[in-house]
């Protein structure tokens, strides 16, 4: 369910913006209120699991989560399907730390590692049915029934639960950080909504300034209670380790492009290109199974090269695909343009993923494996949420600024300039004015397209930079 909503969600947003009448803003809020409680909370859900009973909050979590999806599909306007977003992250934030919990308890030592790899498998399969299920919902049905179906899972998983899994609890279970996840929620949440709103508002908008002033301040008063307090969600001495603090900063520089990629490639594809949904979700495919299939492949580069250089070399290889994307056009075929880039982009992070993993494992002592574990998983979730929030205002100024400078010779009138104007913020899912002949609405599409695609490969490019810094961060491991 987590992993289907993680990517299905992104190849719905045209025909949310399109069926609900939004602009980019509304469109960041549906990933964004979902990812942020995801990655604010998840290391909270994982010692109520310690506290009060794994299999107790992973069928809350489920609860919560099934709840929240009846919520989103039944939503008759933005707002109401953001506050349900934002319930359905915090439902993951049980659920999804809750399940490899459960695993660890219940396998000893010999096979606890076969149940985690059987674990990623259906992890990595469900990733990549996700888009094609919610594709062919979105085309054949609606974008209500991407969630709508978590429904049966949930009854089912929970009915599961409660037959085969046993209940377990941590026998040194540590206290819960109730003002480290309070304070590193707000601090998180002031930052992206700053960011976000800065679009629709302007960055001299009181709301704005407070929200971003809120949001540092949060992000301060996190380090310095989590220096203080005697359990802490996220314990700074871990990162006196070189080695786990640059892997972390990989991770951040990383997942942050990863994260605007996929909210800006569906986009393109269908807005723009004009992909069905369906033909969007399966356009992701090469990556997610090549990330499937050479998962065992890049665990052996480990055990021959060390993790360094593995972690040099794949990011620089995603770095290249991002390029590729750059190069991309209107009206690109798929298999010259995007299916090399995808292919590429793919093979980098199968090549990242499993060192990255080891070295955040092996970077610190046995006992506190699984709190490194959800912190780096924490710091890949909260990257994509502030790379979307930030990188969102970049597409839409570039796209403004393309967009005026494509319109400016084609005489319209001032009436038809302010009303386009007026609508930037919808990026590629604008409509031509309603009041203009054919031939100038053709004209002013084609302006559109273009303008969407000037600040996609600016986006690209800046992911290519970033997947560049992490291999540079990668060089400084020992």
């Amino acid at each position: 369910m987590a992993f289907i909503d993680s990517t299905v969600v992104n190849v719905a947003l045209p025909a949310l913006q399109s069926s609900l009448h939004a602009n980019i803003v509304d469109v960041q809020w549906v990933v964004e209120s979902y990812g942020l409680f995801l990655g604010a909370l998840i290391l909270v859900g994982g010692s109520f699991g310690d506290v009060f009973g794994r299999r107790l909050m992973f069928v809350l979590g489920v609860v919560l989560f099934a709840i929240a999806s009846a919520g989103c599909g039944l939503a008759s306007s933005f707002q109401q399907l953001i506050i349900a977003r934002s319930v359905q992250g915090v439902g993951a934030a049980f659920l999804v730390p809750g399940s490899l919990a459960i695993i660890s308890a219940s396998f000893d030592e010999k096979t606890r590692g076969q149940a985690i790899g059987t674990w990623s498998g259906f992890t990595a399969i469900t990733t990549a049915i996700g888009p094609l299920l919610g594709g062919w919902l979105i085309q054949h049905a609606s974008w209500r029934w991407v969630f709508f179906i978590n429904l049966p899972f949930a009854a089912i998983v929970i009915a599961v639960s409660f037959w085969h899994i046993p209940e377990s609890r941590s026998s040194a279970a540590r206290r819960i950080d109730w003002l480290g996840a309070l304070v590193g929620t707000f601090g998180l949440g002031g930052l992206v909504f700053g960011f976000v709103e800065s679009t629709d508002l302007g960055w001299r908008n009181p709301l704005v300034f407070g929200s971003l002033i809120v949001g540092i301040a949060g992000v301060i008063g996190f380090v310095i209670v989590e220096a203080n307090v005697r359990s802490p969600m996220v314990p700074l001495r871990l990162f006196k380790s070189r080695t786990f603090s640059g892997a972390n900063l990989l991770t951040l520089f990383l997942y942050s492009a990863l994260g605007i990629f996929f909210f800006l490639f569906p986009l393109d594809l269908i807005q723009v290109q004009g992909y069905s949904a369906f033909a969007t979700g399966a356009a992701v495919l090469p990556l997610i199974l090549l990330m499937f299939a050479l998962s065992r492949w890049s665990g052996g580069l480990v055990a021959r090269y060390g993790p360094r250089v593995p972690l040099i070399i794949g990011p620089l290889i995603a770095a290249a695909g991002f390029a590729l994307f750059a190069m991309t056009s209107t009206g690109s075929s798929y298999w010259r343009g995007f299916f090399p880039a995808m292919v590429v982009l793919g093979f980098g992070m199968a090549v990242t993923v499993a060192p990255l993993t080891t070295v955040v494992m092996s970077s610190v002592d046995q006992d506190h494996a699984g709190t490194a574990s959800g912190i780096n998983n924490a710091v890949a979730r909260i990257a994509s949420v502030l790379a979307i929030a930030v990188f969102g205002v970049a597409m839409v100024k570039a796209f403004d600024l393309r967009l005026t400078h494509e319109l400016a010779d084609r005489g319209l009138p001032p009436g038809v300039l302010r009303e386009i104007q007026s609508a930037v913020t919808k990026l590629a899912g604008m409509q031509s004015p309603a009041d203009v002949d054919a031939g100038t609405a053709s004209a002013i599409r084609a302006a559109i397209n273009h303008a969407f695609i000037f600040g996609f490969r600016l986006i690209m490019l800046i992911c290519a930079g970033l997947a560049a810094a992490s291999s540079a961060v990668a060089g400084l491991f020992r």
